[in-house]
């Protein structure tokens, strides 16, 4: 018999009580390996529209909805008694006409007029079969709006999936209504219908042959799975709200298990499922391939954690997976295969060389650089692309690097940075890029690579030196490197050539469209900040515009005060409103641009009553407290609700970072970093965000409210 969960089951075990869960999981347990015991006390449901429904005893009051026939036993839905029949009552089990996909589809009864807020703004393209096109965007708010798919014919809305009891419903779908619409409706469904109504084309998918599995097709595969072995079940129950362990979207699992013949890249804007796609893909390299080691690697050591802590969670007790999967952040890597195949590392830290370039400096005449300008300059070209002399730095294209420098400046320069490598050289001091140089030659000269795979997670902040060490260690081989990341989310390197250094994506760059973790909302207000269109400097483009979210939520709050003392307040009756719907502590972040605004963000949470936790480069998510920390820290990290306090001017953008600009032609990229960084802290959103300033507010913050 075919054992199976619904991703709907898993949606509604996470809400329940921690003791609740466990006398479900005990209950499913019980299920799988006999489903015909008399103990289970399984009573069929009289009053639902699908027979195949019944219901079976958990406890007193807890009822788990299972769909069950001679063959198949599916584990549908959990809650209180009159909750999960209501559910029940509501839904029937499908193969659909068109697509051959098995939906749970819900059973329509109503029409009811709902009221939600504005989402579709975008013209409908202009090739859409027979739908029409939103209203005006000039439109009055009580004119009516014309239908989305008001021509639509059932074969093109079949063919993405929509439910025929559903189709009168969706062409009757105006700008204002369709949100609501989509919530009723299969995922596939509802994917598609907000791309198109967003402007995307959206392919139709395949439909399965007659007479094969419905449960086969990857539409279904996204929200039903088979649990061959109780080991299976317990890793899909353990963690019911990390759905992505269990359940993948098409679009995903065809980028996780194809085979790409050089280096790939997925993007996509945040929330999309990188990092998900990024950490499949390393475990389905490992399975297929039993006797390769795989490297998984990320930004930062508290990345590089959380990473852990996720794989422990996808590969359950698999030790010998786990033996070939190595988890590391880049320096960490970098620090462990340099002692194991180079020899003793005695690394020159920043501050190290940033007291050789003064010293350097002051004894070189003739020059008004600036330490900082001096700093970046090393750290971004002479450094990044480890240039040995004069030669090379004369003739290097400072890709990023926006200040012009004519020869005789170089010079200059050149005098000052030969000088600094000449004493790191004489100390034996290596930087983290001359490490990742020195490792990248010995590893390119010794034979085979220590790794076989390469999965690189937020990629777009990997460095020059990184990058040449990776395509050292993928060597162009087929499914050598695999990269996850979001050019718009980039927010500590600057631009430079991968193409250059041997990693070449052109071909085999995929863009993913459809957002988990983020509201349409907070979606849609943070991609303000943000052009349409991001370009790296090898010409590949990521088009944002077609993204679409798939869950409603609360539209953002921002606000400005005249005070920091009103806005200590605001924020402090936010995180108390917050917790009084229920929020954990540690479903709750709250970001500042630096260091020096912590202490505001600090004293509201002590106002609300919460218990804050700073963060720092090493740290994780503490239970019980409410993560504070500056926006560079909030990469890589996702709570149910953010609050962004002191965005005032000239905190955002950073008034130092422009003081410190050389020329003008540098303004540009500190203002590109400053709103990546807004929009990181943003988006670390799922249901509530909370944007605060003190008047003068940040110019930043007007975008978000979609001013001029």
């Amino acid at each position: 018999m075919q054992f199976r969960i619904a991703d709907t089951f898993t949606d509604s075990l996470g809400k329940l009580t921690g003791d609740e869960q466990k006398a479900v999981k005990t209950t499913a347990f019980d299920l799988q390996m006999n489903p015909a015991q008399p103990g289970l006390k399984l009573h069929a449901l009289d009053r639902a529209k699908d027979k195949r429904f019944w219901s079976v005893r958990v406890s007193r009051d807890l009822r788990l909805i299972v769909h069950r026939t001679a063959s198949s036993f599916l584990l549908c839905y959990v809650d209180h008694h009159d909750a999960a029949y209501q559910w029940a009552e509501r839904r029937r089990l499908d193969r659909h006409p068109t697509t051959g996909a098995a939906q749970l589809v819900e059973i329509r009864e109503t029409v009811r007029e709902i009221r939600v807020p504005r989402y579709v703004e975008s013209d409908a393209p202009a090739d859409r079969p027979a739908a029409a096109s939103p209203a005006p965007a000039s439109t009055s708010a009580s004119a009516p709006r014309a239908p989305i798919f008001g021509g639509a014919s059932d074969d093109y809305l079949l063919g993405y999936g929509v439910p025929v009891e559903w189709l009168g419903d969706v062409r009757a779908a105006t700008e204002d209504t369709l949100l609501d619409v989509a919530d009723h409706l299969p995922a596939e469904a509802a994917e598609a219908l907000l791309q198109i109504a967003t402007g995307g084309a959206p392919p139709h998918p395949t439909p399965a042959p007659v007479g094969t599995d419905p449960f086969a097709h990857p539409d279904a595969q996204r929200r039903f799975r088979v649990m061959g072995d109780v080991e299976a079940l317990t890793r899909a129950l353990e963690y019911p709200w990390e759905k992505w362990t269990v359940f993948l979207h098409p679009a995903q699992r065809q980028l996780v298990e194809r085979q790409f013949n050089g280096a790939a890249r997925v993007a996509g804007s945040a929330g999309t499922g990188k990092t998900i796609v990024a950490l499949h893909r390393a475990v389905h390299l490992a399975r297929t391939h039993p006797e390769r080691r795989v490297l998984l690697a990320t930004f930062s050591e508290a990345l590089a954690a959380a990473l852990r802590t996720r794989l422990v969670r996808l590969i359950g007790n698999e030790p010998k997976l786990a033996e070939r999967l190595e988890v590391q952040s880049m320096r960490g890597i970098g620090r462990r295969l340099f002692a194991v195949r180079v020899g003793r590392l005695d690394p020159a830290s920043d501050d190290d060389v940033r007291a050789l370039l003064v010293r350097a400096a002051e004894d070189t005449q003739g020059h008004r650089f600036t330490a900082h300008f001096l700093w970046t300059e090393w750290s971004e070209v002479v450094d990044a692309w480890q240039l040995g002399s004069w030669e090379e730095y004369r003739d290097v294209q400072r890709l990023g690097r926006k200040t012009r420098l004519a020869e005789r400046q170089r010079e200059v320069l050149w005098s000052i940075f030969s000088r600094v490598r000449s004493e790191l050289a004489e100390r034996q001091r290596l930087t983290e890029p001359a490490m990742f140089a020195r490792l990248a030659a010995q590893v390119a000269d010794a034979g085979p690579p220590p790794f076989d795979h390469c999965v690189i997670d937020e990629a777009q902040d990997v460095g020059v030196a990184e990058l040449r060490f990776l395509a050292a260690l993928g060597g162009g081989r087929p499914d050598g490197l695999f990269f996850a990341g979001d050019l718009g989310q980039r927010i500590f390197q600057t631009p430079f050539s991968w193409r250059a250094l041997g990693v070449d994506v052109r071909g085999r760059s995929h863009t993913l469209r459809i957002n988990y973790r983020t509201s349409h909302q907070i979606r849609r207000q943070a991609d303000r900040l943000l052009p349409p269109e991001l370009a790296d400097v090898d010409g590949n483009a990521e088009q944002r515009g077609a993204t679409v979210s798939v869950f409603n939520g609360p539209e953002p709050d921002v606000r400005t005060f005249g005070t920091p003392e009103a806005e200590t307040a605001a924020v402090a009756a936010w995180l108390r409103a917050r917790a009084a719907e229920g929020y954990a502590p540690q479903a709750i972040g709250v970001f500042v641009r630096s260091p020096d605004q912590v202490a505001r963000a600090v004293a509201a949470l002590r106002d609300s009553g919460l218990t804050p936790v700073e963060l720092d480069a090493r740290s994780v998510v503490a239970s019980g407290a409410v993560a504070v920390g500056t926006m560079h820290l909030a990469k890589g990290l996702e709570f149910r609700a953010v609050a962004v306090v002191a965005c005032d001017d000239e905190i955002l953008p950073l008034q130092s970072r422009i003081e410190r600009v050389a020329d003008d032609a540098d303004l540009e990229e500190v203002y590109s970093t400053e709103r990546h960084l807004l929009y990181v802290a943003c988006t670390r959103a799922r249901d509530r965000l909370l944007v605060t300033g003190v008047e003068p507010a940040s110019e930043f913050l007007d975008d978000l409210r979609g001013r001029p």
